[in-house]
C-alpha cells in the first residue's frame, strides 16, 4: 500500500477522486478534460502597510473552477499556507458540492497566503479591503460570490462586501455571503455547516438501521463545524465523549456537556477549561472506538498511518478532504462508511445560497425558515446520493456524491452547448 502519511495536495485528491467517479458515470471526454482544470485562476499581489509604519506584500488567489450551473461560488481562506493547488482543489471540491446540492451555482476558492494571528484588526481590514480591490474585477453577485472560511468570518465579508460596493458605487450585498444579518447575512449561515453534518450522520444512522439516541460520538476540531454538529447530535440524544482542538482534546466516556464546553472555550482555546474526566490527543482521538467520527478540523486527518487503526462504525467528514486517497481504500476493503464532505459541510453553501437570494430579493428570512429550507435541501440531497449508491454495487459513499454532482454539471455543459 502506498504511503500517503505526507500532506497530498487538494488538487491530486480532487482529481484522483474525480477520475474514480468516472468509472460509474459515462461523461464525454472533452467535458472531463475541462472539469480537471480550472477556467481561470487569479495570482495578486495585496501590499499593506503596517501599524509601525513598514510595507508588507502578500500573495492572494482566486480560483475559478466551473460556472456551467451559475456564477462560481465559494470561500476565501487566510491561512500561511495558502497556494494555488490548494486553491484550485478546494474550487473543484465546491463545483461537486454545489452540484450535489443541486445550487445553480459552479465553484470558487480563493485566500491569502498569510497567519491572520500575526495581523492586527487594523492591518487585517486593511489587507482584506486591498485584497478585495485586487479582485473586485473578477468577483460580483452574478460572476463570483465569496464567503468566510479558515481564517475568515462575518466581519471578513462585512468588509468585502463594503469595499466591492464603493468600488462599484453601489450596495451589493450580493458579492459575499456569511454577513453579519444586519448588512445582508443570513440568520443561521454560521451554524449552517455543522447542521448539515450532523442532519447526514442522522440519515446514515436512520440508512444502517443504527440508533442515534445514546451513540458514542468523536469530534477532531471543535470549532464551528465541529462544535455546532456536536451541539446538535447531543440534542438528537447522541453522547459526544470527545471533542479536540489544534492544542488536544477532552473525553468523558459518559459524554460531555457540549455547552459547558463551549461556555469554558474562548478563540484561542476552543476546549478551554473544561474538567472532562481525561485528555485525548488529536491522533488518539480518530482511533476511539465510537459509533460515529467526525474529523471537522483539518484536510488529511484520515491517512494510511492511522486508517486500520480507526474504530468507528461511521465517518462522517465535517471538513474539507479530511481523508485521503489511501484511507478511503482502507475505510471501504474494512466495511466502514465514510460520508463525503461535499455532502455532508454543504449546509454553509447552501445556506449561502438562501443568503444570495435574500439579498437580490431584499428580503429577510427568519432562522425557523432558513433551518427548515436547510433540512430539506440535506434530505433531497441525501436521497439523491442513496439512489446513486444503491444503483452502483461497488461504488462507496464518496463516489455516488460525484455521480450525483458530475451527471448534473454535464447536463448542463451539453444543455448549453459546452
Amino acid at each position: 500500500m502506498a504511503d500517503d502519511s505526507t500532506d497530498a495536495s487538494a488538487v491530486e485528491t480532487a482529481r484522483t477522486q474525480l477520475d474514480r467517479a468516472l468509472d460509474y458515470i459515462d461523461i464525454p471526454e472533452g467535458i472531463v478534460e475541462e472539469l480537471r482544470e480550472p477556467h481561470k485562476v487569479h495570482r495578486v499581489s495585496v501590499p499593506i502597510e503596517r501599524d509601525d509604519g513598514g510595507r508588507d506584500v502578500f500573495v492572494g488567489y482566486r480560483s475559478q473552477h466551473n460556472n456551467v450551473r451559475g456564477p462560481y461560488k465559494g470561500g476565501i481562506r487566510y491561512q500561511s499556507d495558502v497556494d494555488v493547488g490548494e486553491c484550485i482543489g478546494l474550487s473543484m471540491w465546491m463545483t461537486w458540492k454545489c452540484a450535489v446540492m443541486d445550487l445553480p451555482f459552479g465553484g470558487g476558492k480563493g485566500g491569502i497566503a498569510v497567519d491572520p494571528s500575526d495581523l492586527s484588526e487594523a492591518e487585517y481590514e486593511r489587507l482584506t479591503r486591498r485584497f478585495t480591490e485586487e479582485i473586485g474585477e473578477f468577483v460580483g453577485p452574478k460572476r463570483d460570490v465569496v464567503a468566510p472560511d479558515m481564517g475568515t468570518d462575518a466581519q471578513t465579508m462585512a468588509w468585502i462586501m463594503d469595499e466591492y460596493s464603493k468600488e462599484t458605487d453601489e450596495t451589493t450585498p450580493g458579492v459575499a455571503t456569511g454577513k453579519p444579518p444586519v448588512v445582508g447575512g443570513s440568520y443561521g449561515r454560521a451554524k449552517a455547516p455543522g447542521r448539515s453534518v450532523a442532519t447526514i450522520a442522522r440519515e446514515a444512522f436512520d440508512y444502517y438501521d443504527r440508533d442515534l439516541d445514546g451513540a458514542t460520538v468523536a469530534v477532531q476540531g471543535f470549532g464551528s463545524v465541529g462544535a455546532n454538529a456536536a451541539s446538535l447530535l447531543e440534542e438528537w440524544g447522541a453522547d459526544v465523549v470527545a471533542v479536540s482542538d489544534v492544542d488536544g482534546g477532552i473525553r468523558d466516556p459518559d459524554g460531555l456537556d457540549i455547552e459547558a464546553v463551549k461556555e469554558a472555550g474562548d478563540e484561542t482555546n476552543l476546549v478551554g477549561d473544561y474538567d472532562a474526566p481525561e485528555t485525548v490527543e488529536n491522533g488518539d482521538l480518530l482511533t476511539l472506538d465510537v459509533d460515529l467520527l467526525v474529523p471537522a478540523a483539518v484536510g488529511n486527518a484520515l491517512t494510511s498511518e492511522n486508517a486500520d487503526d480507526v474504530r468507528a462504525a461511521v465517518i462522517v467528514e465535517g471538513a474539507n478532504g479530511p481523508t485521503t486517497i489511501t484511507a478511503d481504500d482502507v475505510f471501504a476493503e474494512r466495511g466502514i462508511p465514510v460520508i463525503p464532505d461535499i455532502l455532508a459541510n454543504a449546509g454553509g453553501v447552501t445556506v449561502s445560497y438562501f443568503e444570495w437570494l435574500q439579498d437580490i430579493n431584499r428580503r429577510t428570512w427568519s432562522e425557523e425558515r432558513v433551518n427548515d429550507e436547510l433540512e430539506a435541501e440535506m434530505t433531497d440531497a441525501w436521497d439523491a446520493v442513496v439512489s446513486a449508491y444503491e444503483d452502483n454495487d461497488d461504488a462507496t459513499w464518496r463516489e455516488a456524491a460525484y455521480v450525483v454532482a458530475l451527471d448534473r454539471v454535464t447536463d448542463a455543459h451539453e444543455a448549453r452547448g459546452f
